[in-house]
């Protein structure tokens, strides 16, 4: 098996490398995995297990990103991979976030070009990186983004937020959309949950809210988690103040699943109070999603 050599890390002096794609900033001995599991040192070099080997492709509308002013109506290409740098106790997709990709077991490639061919011969007007994070596959998603800007098709991010402020400055040169996840406004919550500082949630934020690229955001109503009125006023003054009215804000109710099967689905009422919540601070664009 072919393996993709990545430019995004930097040799330490006692002979390890520091990978540069998330802030976890994972520093590796020879042959040890990053903690996503995508990314690994072999011989004093960052390969990508991942490149080329998505475990998701499929054909979405736009608005399961969710994007609800992109493309608003159209069909996006979407594709993932294994691993994640977060462990979300309520992951909807661990069954592909939480396995680490395994080079001994032979897998199909879908080479970057192959993936842009699926998605004109879709009919769909961009591709999109989703259902656990590309920060992890950043130089797959990239390979496969430049190739689909040339062939005029758009490129879309759903991520946590977690990239570097280097990857974050390379994104705007290619991504041309971002949903992020604001999952909890609490530091120690956000930490304990999904194993990642809240703190460079929020300055990825509002790095991409001063670019050109469309952002989103997206939060989980997670009942005695984040549900509580404070902190969903909290995060609507957030989007207010630092990343503007007119940025859409999805509030989406949580179900059962992974690690947090104790606790039951968000009610649809909790979820249309929240909505009022965002509208009520002045966000203009505030969106109820995964009721049943």
């Amino acid at each position: 098996m072919e393996f993709f050599q990545s430019e995004y890390f930097r040799k330490t002096e006692n002979g390890s490398i520091k990978c540069l794609l998330c802030e976890r900033g994972c520093v590796l001995n020879n042959n040890q995995k990053g903690y996503c599991g995508a990314n690994s040192n072999r011989d004093g070099e960052l390969i990508n297990l991942v490149y080329g080997h998505p475990v998701a492709l499929n054909i979405d509308p736009i608005e399961k990103k969710p994007l609800y002013r992109f493309l608003k109506g159209t069909e996006t290409y979407s594709l993932g991979t294994l691993g994640c740098n977060f462990k979300c106790s309520w992951c909807q997709n661990y069954n592909i976030s939480q396995k680490h990709f395994d080079d001994r077991i032979p897998s199909e490639t879908v080479l970057p070009d192959e993936v842009v061919s699926g998605a004109i011969q879709a009919d769909c007007m961009s591709v999109s990186y989703t259902y656990n994070e590309p920060a992890i596959f950043y130089p797959y998603a990239k390979d496969i983004g430049l190739i689909a800007k040339e062939n005029g098709l758009k490129n879309i991010f759903v991520t946590n937020g977690y990239q570097t402020e280097g990857i974050v400055c390379d994104m705007k040169n290619w991504v041309d959309a971002v949903n992020i996840d604001l999952k909890s406004f609490n530091r120690e919550k956000h930490l304990k949950f999904t194993g990642g500082e809240l703190d460079i949630v929020l300055r990825n934020l509002k790095a991409f809210a001063d670019s050109p690229v469309h952002l989103e955001v997206t939060t989980l109503v997670i009942p005695d988690f984040n549900d509580s009125e404070e902190e969903l006023s909290s995060i609507a003054e957030f989007i207010l103040n630092q990343l503007g009215s007119d940025v859409p804000w999805h509030v989406s109710a949580f179900h059962p699943d992974y690690k947090m099967t104790d606790r039951n689905a968000t009610a649809s009422e909790k979820i249309f109070k929240a909505v009022e919540t965002g509208k009520s601070k002045g966000l203009k664009y505030v969106y109820p999603g995964n009721i049943r």
